[in-house]
């Protein structure tokens, strides 16, 4: 079985976003914009998108 993969992509700066916020992008291995990751699709990183939706871009891989 294919695992499917996203590409996240921080296109803002979480300057002025809550703390919830700055951890979780720093938890997706996130930064800075334009800093780009590929984690695994799953509920817990489908969550974690969710709360930063507004900052990053996301791509099937």
């Amino acid at each position: 079985m294919i695992e499917k993969k996203l590409k996240i992509t921080q296109v803002r700066s979480v300057i002025g976003g809550t703390k919830k916020q700055k951890d979780t992008i720093k938890a997706l291995g996130l930064g800075r914009p334009n800093y780009q990751v590929e984690k695994q699709d799953n509920a817990c990183t489908r969550g974690q998108i969710r709360v930063v939706q507004h900052l990053v871009k996301v791509e099937e891989v």
